[in-house]
């Protein structure tokens, strides 16, 4: 690993998920053998206990078609107490795309992230006796996502149609809804000349009587006009969510299970 690349994503860890660093020999061996294993463990998950376990499944394709949009699906949902989800890639400049803490959410999330190179992407989830689970794979691309602008600035209407929004919902039985959202926004990674970093950085989803059902950190790799799968436990009742950027701009919406609903921007 190089200097450089080592202090480009060090700049770029989220100090949300950042902790103290533990002794190298304290952590697991990296399955995947990847030169970044020990960077990111001692700085996401400091001095907890670390685990490869098949108990989290990531779904991911072996081969990045396009690294602009690389879908990625964390299933937890065989683990009891999950607390939170991290999508992290080892080589990207910007590791972390999402932080998920599911609160009464089932521990599952889907999204799109973009990839700089050839690089392990992985899911790192937190049980309640503050142990992390960790799955992932070695993924080809062919590079230069994160570095690349957005098509929306390339064709120059990403400004006619920031904020822009969907929300669907389905029933998956037993009081639990799939709740999919979509965003307008172009989630510049700061990373390319003379465009400085606007992304998303919140995503808040709350039941009808407000409480919250669960919260997401987003960060600039995350792919131009973000999707988000989440799967919530509310009875089936109206979910509402909000997302705030960089900028300080609201986009906000509701979905009931079956209903396709248009959300609205704040200013």
């Amino acid at each position: 690993m190089t200097t450089r690349l080592a202090a480009m994503i060090a700049f770029a860890m989220p100090t949300a998920v950042l902790a103290a660093p533990v002794a190298a020999n304290a952590l697991p061996t990296d399955p995947l053998d990847s030169p970044m294993w020990e960077f990111h463990a001692q700085r996401l998950f400091g001095k907890a206990h670390v685990v490869f376990d098949h108990a989290v499944r990531v779904h991911i394709p072996v081969v990045a078609e396009n690294q602009r949009v690389f879908p990625v699906t964390v299933d937890a949902r065989a683990l009891p107490g999950v607390e939170r989800i991290v999508i992290f890639a080892d080589l990207n400049p910007i590791p972390v795309a999402i932080d998920y803490t599911t609160l009464t959410s089932a521990p599952f999330v889907a999204t799109r992230i973009k990839l700089d190179q050839r690089t392990p992407v992985r899911a790192a989830v937190l049980t309640h006796d503050g142990v992390w689970h960790l799955a992932g794979q070695w993924i080809d691309a062919a590079g230069g996502g994160c570095s690349a602008p957005p098509v929306s600035r390339v064709k120059g209407d990403w400004a006619d149609h920031l904020g822009e929004a969907r929300a669907a919902a389905w029933s998956e039985g037993s009081g639990q809804t799939r709740l999919r959202m979509t965003f307008r926004h172009p989630m510049d990674t700061g990373l390319v000349e003379n465009i400085a970093a606007y992304n998303i950085e919140r995503l808040t989803i709350r039941d009808t009587d407000g409480t919250v059902l669960g919260q997401m950190s987003v960060n600039g790799s995350v792919a131009e006009d973000p999707a988000f799968t989440v799967m919530v436990r509310n009875g089936g009742h109206p979910i509402a969510f909000v997302a705030a950027d960089s900028a300080g701009l609201k986009f906000t919406g509701a979905a009931t299970a079956g209903a396709l609903r248009m959300a609205s921007v704040d200013p």
